[in-house]
Order: C-alpha cells, then structure tokens, then sequence
C-alpha cells in the first residue's frame, strides 16, 4: 500500500546546495547524488528557517501581504489554506476567535482520524486478512498495526512531506512513543495490577529501543541512504518473523505438556505461561457472547425488511439498545461523532466477515459505488484532481460520477437484499482505499492546521508535535487499552502498548524518506536545530531502560507504585520540554 504517494513534496534548495529546514528534526535532499548526476542549484536566502514565523513581527494589515508573497507560507498539503484563512479573511482583531474555531476543527480532524480508522479501515483490513485466510498472529502484527497506527502513520508522513513541518513528523512519533509507554501503560497498571510475560514484554522493549536508538543515530548524522532505509524497515520485518516463531515454539511446547500431562488441571491464560499474552485475545469469548447478544434480540418470526428501510438502517449508528446501557459520557460523544459516521456511513463500504451476512446492505453498497470513487476524486492529493479536464472540456470528476452511477445501476438491479453477491469481498478492498485516502487526506489537514497554529503561537512544530499531534493521535488507544485492561486483559493492553509504536516509527519515518527518494531522486538529510530533539530521544529511550530494568527486578509484576513512577516521568518529562520550548533551559 503507497497511500503516502498521495502526498506532495514541497523542497528548497539553498546555495550550499542543501535542503534545509526550521525545526528540529527537520528533513532536505543532498542534490548531486541522484541517478543524472549533479543537479541544478536554486538560490535562496541565507537564513533556512521558515520565513512564515516572521509574520507575527508585522502589523495586523500588513499580514495578508507578507503571507501571499512568501512561498513558505503556501502550504499545498491542505484543502484549506489555514493561514490565508487566520491573516487575511478574517480581521486581526478576531485572532482569538480564528483559535478557537481552529482548535475546535482540529477536534472535529481527530474524531474523523479516529473514525475512520476504527470502525472502516480497520475493520476492512479485518475483512481482507479473513479473505486471505492469514492466522491470527500474522494479520495482530501486519494489518491490525497498521490500522491501528494509520492515523500516526499518515500524520507523519504528511509532516515529512513539507521541509517546515518535519520536525512535527519527530515530535509526534517520538511524543507518541512516550505518551504512550508512560501514561498509557502507567493507567494500565493503575487500573489492573498483573503480571507481565517476561519474554515478550523484553522482546518488546528491545526492538523499540533499537528503532528509538537507530532514529537517534539517523538524527545525529544527519543523513541515510536508500539502503539504511530499507534496513530501517526490514527491521519491523525481523519482529513479525520473531513474533511468529516465538508464538510457534509456545504452542508447540504447550501442546508437547498438554500431550504428556492429560490430567493437568486449567490453569488461566494469565498466569501459565510467560508467553501467554500471545494468545491472550478474548476471540471466542467475545464472538459468543455477540452471538448471543444477537440471538436475544432475534424476532420469532421471520422478517424481510424492505429496501428503504435497510438503507435508513444502515444509516443510523446509534443502537438503541446500547444508548441505554451507556454512560453520559459515551452518550455526549455519540452525539458528536454521530453526523460525521453518517458521512462516512454514506461514502465507505465496510465488510464484516463476522456477521452472517458480511454486512451486506444491498442499497447502501450500490450507493457507495457512486460516492466512495467520487470521494478519492475530491479528496486525493489535497483535492489536486478535482478540477482536472479531460481534453479541457469534461471533468474527471463527472466522468467518475457516471461510471459509479452505471456499475450501482448493475449491482442493484443483479442483486437481492438478503444474500450477499460472490464479489462482495471487493467491497473491503473499495472500503480500505477509500479509508486510506480518507485518513491521508485529514492527516495532512491536521499538519497544515497545527503549522499554522505553530506560526499564531509562535510554537515550533516540534512541541506541536510532541503535544497536540502526538495527544490527539493517541489518546483512542489510551482510553481502549485502559477498557481492555478493565475487562480483565491487562496483558493484551500493555502489549499494545509496545507493539503497535514499533510500527509507527519505523514506517511513519522509513516510508515518508523512501518517498522523498523517490521523488527527488537523492538522499535524505535530516537538520536538527537545537535541544529539544535530543531530550525527545533521550527521554524516550530513558524510559525504556528503565522499564526493561525495573520491570524485571520487580518479578515482571506491575503494580500501582510502577503505574505513578511512569506518569511521573511523563510530567517531568513535558515541563522539560515545554521549558527548553520557551527558552529557559537551553545549552
């Protein structure tokens, strides 16, 4: 999947013939070492930094001016052009007011991220591994991390993109990586005190200390090649393999005591093996109670609904029946993400290999024939095709809107509503790309909006990254892996913990450089501005040595006293870097 190929590249070249840009971590191509041999050398200013922070240093009526002849100021990456929007539509005066809408869109962003990734491209991905026929632990550690991570990958690769916003792409990975080991995995053991697998929580920790180390060795030299990148993310490829064997010489010894002992007595998951969080996942359980849930609210008698009324029943995302088992504060949110899952509802097929019928909503999927490519049209690359003319006379986007409307015309009229066709699994794939582009396309908004941000506040991206990016991209997975350990598996919680980070850094950062060198044809560079980069990295593998040492001397038990020492961290942590932000620690 190169979804990443839908973002663009906006580069500068300087005389010293390097890219550089603002903020710490930043990314630029060395020219002359491409394929062709040397490349033409642009002049620019002497001064690298994002020529768009200036803008504050203007008077109010001066702003609009300076933000429409700057180039660093024309950030493409977007639908909307946030900072024509802050400077020039609306007065200086309504500065507070731009904020606040800002900061509210910017939620609305992170609720569509959130979206769209757990309830369409998640569940597509299910689909397509079920299709396939993938074992379980094969589709936990490839397409569950990589719709779980969708929104972290996509952000950072819409950050890297543009040379002012990749120290965003750092601070949000490496804001994240902490966020997550620390609050997350300290909540968890808040919540649920328990015994951790010895051997896969080390086999955790070392391979995201070693992709935290490889980044910070990157970082330092300021430069890689096609081949590191590629062992960069060859790496994720050694933890699957190590993954899948380690999980098969488990239940292969498990089964040779299962076979030697018959009368051994059931000793739960959680506490027989140090390898059990590998199969510690409530399938069965939660598939039977669903099928009973279900069964309960069967009717007697049989009930063919009709057309109009599987359509408005697609539509709706609410369950009554679960709108009154929920708490105030489920119900509040509902009600927000209600109108945007309508939207997608509308425009994104999903597949569910669970359900007897796969989800199989003969109107709806006819409708989404029509909307989902039409939807990729308007939405792929920052809406670039939108009003493309074929022959300079007739849209793209009319013509997609007819082909969509002949081949729903076809699958309504072939079709019934009660049994699905032999082709509704292509159904998952339209959803998956649909997803993808979708999440692509709110990621970037999310970097252009926070970039903006960034420039009103005077904040480098690197903290808006470490902060709102990184929060915004993880709190989803703070409050389910705090669900999950309530429900009594703290083991899967903390694993995800773990896992799923090793996947956002090594392909958020190794895709959005190959996609660099792809483009340009050279290699990547990364300029590092000051200390804030390196007290990321620092705190980052920091708290990994210290889990991988205090987690084993307490006997691979985390309890409360470790759940308080880890949101410690954290809070030192982001008053060090809020302060080396504002210039009171500085080198």
């Amino acid at each position: 999947m190169s979804v990443s190929g839908f973002l663009p590249l906006l580069l500068a070249l300087l005389p010293s013939g390097q890219l550089l840009a603002s903020d710490s971590g930043n990314f630029s191509t060395q020219p002359g070492v491409g394929p062709a041999g040397p490349m033409p050398l642009a002049v620019m200013p002497e001064n690298s930094n994002d020529q768009c922070d200036l803008v504050m240093n203007y008077s109010g009526a001066e702003r609009c001016a300076f933000v429409k002849r700057t180039p660093d100021c024309n950030m493409v990456d977007g639908l909307i052009s946030y900072l024509t929007l802050a400077f020039c539509l609306l007065p200086p005066s309504l500065t507070p007011l731009t904020i606040t809408l800002c900061m509210i869109w910017l939620l609305v962003l992170f609720v569509i991220l959130g979206l769209a990734a757990s309830k369409f491209f998640c569940p597509n991905l299910s689909a397509i591994s079920s299709t396939l026929h993938l074992s379980h632990n094969v589709a936990g550690v490839t397409f569950l991390a990589l719709g779980n991570g969708a929104p972290d990958i996509f952000s950072a690769m819409a950050a890297i993109s543009h040379p002012h916003t990749a120290g965003m792409a750092v601070g949000a990975l490496f804001g994240a990586g902490i966020f997550v080991t620390t609050v997350v995995a300290g909540c968890v053991a808040l919540v649920k005190p328990f015994p951790v697998a010895s051997r896969p929580f080390l086999r955790d920790v070392i391979f995201y200390m070693v992709a935290v180390f490889w980044t910070f060795l990157i970082l330092y030299r300021g430069t890689t090649t096609l081949g590191e990148m590629l062992g960069y993310l060859g790496l994720y490829v050694v933890y699957v393999l190590t993954v899948i064997i380690s999980t098969y010489i488990y239940n292969r010894q498990k089964n040779l005591v299962t076979n030697g002992v018959p009368n051994l007595p059931h000793i739960p998951a959680e506490f027989n093996s140090s390898d059990s969080s590998d199969e510690d996942v409530p399938h069965s359980t939660g598939q039977t109670i669903q099928q009973e849930y279900e069964s309960e609210y069967r009717p007697l008698l049989p009930y063919s609904e009709s057309t109009s009324e599987i359509l408005l029943s697609s539509l709706n995302p609410v369950d009554s029946r679960k709108w009154r088992r929920k708490s105030w504060s489920w119900r509040a949110l509902k009600v927000v993400e209600t109108p945007l899952e309508v939207l997608l509802l509308l425009c994104v097929p999903v597949v569910d290999p669970d359900k007897e019928d796969k989800n199989w909503r003969r109107p709806l999927n006819s409708i989404h024939l029509i909307t989902a490519p039409l939807l990729c049209v308007l939405v792929f690359q920052s809406g670039a095709y939108g009003d493309v003319m074929i022959q300079g006379e007739f849209p793209i986007w009319l013509l997609t809107l007819l082909l969509g409307m002949f081949l729903a015309a076809i699958v309504f009229c072939t079709t019934t509503n009660d049994h699905p066709p032999k082709y509704h699994p292509l159904f998952a794939l339209l959803g998956f790309v649909v997803s993808a582009v979708l999440i692509s396309a709110a990621a970037s908004e999310v970097v252009s909006l926070l970039h903006m941000l960034g420039v009103v506040l005077s904040l480098s991206n690197t903290v808006l990254g470490l902060t709102l990016l990184a929060w915004g991209n993880s709190i989803g997975d703070c409050f389910s892996d705090i669900t999950i350990a309530r429900q009594g598996y703290p083991r899967m919680a903390i694993a995800a913990c773990f896992g799923g980070i090793i996947f956002n850094m090594l392909f958020g950062v190794g895709l959005g450089c190959l996609l660099q060198m792809y483009n340009t044809h050279s290699f990547v560079q990364f300029e590092s501005e000051g200390l804030l980069t390196w007290i990321l990295a620092g705190s980052l593998g920091l708290s990994l040595v210290l889990s991988f040492i205090i987690v084993p001397l307490s006997r691979f038990h985390l309890g409360r006293p470790y759940g308080v020492f880890l949101l410690v961290f954290y809070s030192v942590f982001l008053l060090i870097a809020l302060l080396t932000e504002f210039g009171e620690i500085h080198t």
